[in-house]
């Protein structure tokens, strides 16, 4: 319910779609703890859509993908990891022929609006739902561009009233 309403009032989604990140996308896949919050929330809460594989978080299968703190983390470091190592291996390989500086020249515009747009800095930071008051959870290796939009998120959350919000959704 958290999640859903952060998606709500600050991604802006009308409708969130909500899932728990596991090993399959039947009923059945995933950890104790996984089955278990599967039974719970489905048919209790609006929106939830059930089990999605790492394969569907970037899809837009859900607005909202629910996982224990250590695979969330886990999960968000290895993306981090493959998009590092994508942008590299296109740095390393593009200039090695003609046709690819060519190429490289012809597409380096559209190449740095998709690094913009997930560069984990401009996100700022994770929000920590679930506690009494607004908290952003930063990146360790934060710069200050990082830091910046982690303030943003914080000040709109504020804004937003999310805490408030929360409550009333989960106090139902």
């Amino acid at each position: 319910a958290m999640g859903a309403v952060y998606a709500r009032e600050m991604m802006g989604r009308t409708e969130p779609r909500v899932a728990l990140l596991s090993n399959g996308e039947e009923e059945g896949k995933g950890d104790e703890l996984v089955r278990e919050a599967t039974k719970r929330l489905k048919g209790t809460l609006k929106g939830f859509i059930g089990n999605v594989e790492p394969k569907d978080v970037f899809n837009a299968k859900a607005d909202v993908v629910v996982a224990d703190g250590f695979v969330g983390n886990v999960s968000i470091k290895m993306a981090e990891a493959t998009a590092d190592f994508l942008f590299r291996s296109l740095r390393e390989e593009i200039p090695r022929t003609t046709r690819g500086k060519i190429g490289g020249l012809l597409i380096r515009k559209d190449v740095q609006q998709l690094r913009d747009r997930i560069d984990w800095r401009e996100f700022g930071g994770a929000p920590l739902l679930g506690i009494d008051g607004v908290a952003v959870i930063a990146h360790g290796r934060s710069d200050a561009r990082a830091i910046k939009n982690a303030i943003r998120v914080t000040r709109e959350a504020v804004q937003n009233q999310l805490v408030g919000k929360i409550r009333a959704e989960v106090g139902r």
